[in-house]
């Protein structure tokens, strides 16, 4: 071989290398990724059953139902009158409650309308500033009324070491 072909058969070697290890992440990347998907998405475009998704939005007033175990069911909806019916078994979050938005992963169950999820993400409210925060910023005239919410666990801790003293 010359010197000419020696460089070019390392050249198509390694473009192959790279061809190979693109190919495979990109496998890879198609196996895990879990789309996000709105009640009134779900409408204009149904999913496959047994295709796994992320189911995001805000759970139903009324429609936590708790059943034998750890099981629970609850409604998803969006700001439109869309809801898609969830059922989880397992731990929910602290912060999991009705109005509250939350993040469900899983897949619809064969032949029903049903989203069994088998991870619960409970949002937090943008808004949550704790106490001894909302107090310094009272202090230095900062804090405007209406821009958090204060923790009513420091608030109760708060009264009673006023009370004490």
């Amino acid at each position: 071989m010359t010197r000419k072909q020696k460089r070019l058969a390392v050249i198509t070697g390694g473009m192959g290398f790279i061809a190979a290890a693109v190919l495979l992440v990109m496998f890879a990347f198609s196996q895990s990724v879990a789309y996000f998907y709105m009640p009134a998405d779900l409408v204009k475009t149904p999913v496959a059953p047994e295709t796994r998704i992320r189911l995001g939005g805000l759970v139903g007033e009324g429609s936590v139902v708790r059943g034998a175990g750890s099981t629970v069911e609850f409604a998803v909806t969006d700001s439109s009158t869309n809801a898609v019916k969830v059922q989880y078994t397992g731990i929910l979050p602290d912060l999991f409650r009705e109005g509250q938005g939350v993040v469900t992963e899983g897949m619809f169950s064969a032949g029903t309308n049903v989203f069994v999820a088998d991870t619960v993400l409970a949002k937090h409210d943008e808004t949550y500033m704790p106490k001894d925060v909302a107090d310094r910023l009272k202090q230095q005239g900062l804090w405007k009324e209406g821009q958090g919410q204060e923790s009513p666990g420091k608030e109760n801790k708060a009264q009673e070491a006023k009370a004490t003293q």
